[in-house]
């Protein structure tokens, strides 16, 4: 990336690299697998004939106490008709109705798709089972501007498990640390098109690798269900929270927009050529030895925005992409971290040694997958200048 800012120096005002969208999910592991539920129940004595009715009193609570928050909050609380509704949009639209600068904006109740732990009965051996099935089941989303991480919303699955997804994106929270610092700014959507401090703004954007996740996150479920903890008496309540997708993009920034149109043509042009399987090989970090064609996939597409050009390796990706006029940006993907490494300790046994692991997608292996996904950017953005630059 710094080699392209070298050659067209006198073009581009700055950069910036960092989150963009990430998509937590929360999961109380002993709930979530049918040996944990079955070793739950018979601890508490609870009877498999009478899960259905143990686990809708559950639902009961949850939906409950998500009711009175709306109330508390003073938010509406809606019931929507169907799964298909953006969400995103209508909640800013009730923001903007409402009048919502910072706080909470609203509340939706939905059915929608789940895997969750029924209990059925074996005719060979005339005996009940707990099986995780896909049932349908309310979801309770809870959307708001929050003062320090910017628009977002929590999804809370109101039957067991009671698995949560949390999206946040690390653009608008980056504007909200902004507001607080003063520095001055134009965005466009999720992109900053002008910063009056690029360097400082950087120092903040990466100040965000330094959060105490389960902390942050923990808070956020709470404001949607403040029982949330309390629902199963003295037992701990505990979440395992990972980021089942990360985008982090990489903005180039041009002082004009005329200047980004006049040579994008000939970056995506190169881009087409260049970018053969090796080469995306080499965008993830890895060497095309053994890699069948098939496996990876590359996609030019038109959009409103622009033109886009993504390439997909074992369910990860990376794009390059002109927006908002002035900016050129690219986007590494990751929803599969299993086929990149962090060094830690085994299980994170302190007792044994550290060595290069399999990534997790747990919250404690953010920082490797940020660097990782750095480092995919730079190379797909190198990949996209000319032969006659310094890349």
């Amino acid at each position: 990336m710094n080699k392209l800012i070298e050659l067209y120096r006198d073009k581009i005002s700055g950069a910036i690299s960092g989150w963009d969208r990430i998509r937590f999910r929360g999961t109380i592991r002993w709930l979530a697998s049918t040996r944990g539920m079955g070793t739950y129940m018979q601890r508490h004595g609870i009877l498999l004939k009478d899960f259905g009715n143990w686990a809708q009193s559950i639902t009961n609570k949850v939906r409950a106490c998500c009711a009175a928050q709306a109330e508390a909050l003073g938010v509406p609380l809606l019931y929507l008709k169907g799964s298909t509704v953006d969400k995103d949009a209508l909640a800013r639209e009730i923001a903007r109705e409402r009048k919502v600068q910072t706080g909470d904006i609203c509340m939706f109740s939905v059915v929608e798709p789940c895997y969750a732990p029924q209990v059925k009965g074996d005719r060979a051996s005339r005996k009940l089972n707990i099986e995780v099935a896909l049932r349908k089941c309310v979801f309770v989303y809870h959307y708001w501007n929050d003062p320090v991480v910017g628009f977002g919303h929590t999804r809370l699955q109101t039957w067991l498990p009671l698995s949560s997804t949390i999206c946040l994106n690390g653009r608008h929270w980056l504007e909200r640390q902004l507001l607080n610092e003063g520095i001055e700014y134009r965005k466009d959507g999720n992109c900053f098109t002008s910063l009056s401090d690029l360097p400082r703004a950087q120092r903040i954007f990466d100040a965000q690798q330094r959060t105490d996740w389960p902390v942050l996150l923990m808070s956020l479920l709470r404001r949607n269900c403040p029982a949330i903890s309390d629902l199963f008496g003295h037992d701990p309540l505990l979440y395992y929270w990972s980021a089942d997708e990360t985008e982090w993009a990489s903005d180039i920034i041009f002082g004009q927009v005329a200047e980004l149109v006049k040579i994008y043509p000939s970056l995506l042009r190169h881009s087409l050529v260049a970018a053969d399987s090796p080469a995306v090989m080499r965008f993830f970090g890895k060497r095309a030895i053994g890699v069948a064609a098939s496996e990876i996939v590359s996609d030019y597409r038109r959009r409103y925005e622009g033109v886009r050009l993504k390439h997909w390796l074992s369910g990860n990706s990376v794009k390059v992409y002109n927006k908002a006029g002035n900016v050129l940006r690219v986007e590494t993907t990751i929803t599969n971290t299993r086929d990149f490494k962090v060094f830690r300790r085994p299980d994170d046994d302190a007792s044994r040694p550290a060595s290069w692991q399999k990534m997790r997608k747990g919250v404690s292996d953010l920082h490797r997958r940020a660097a990782i996904s750095q480092a995919c950017n730079d190379q797909r953005l190198c990949g996209a200048v000319p032969p006659h630059s310094p890349c």
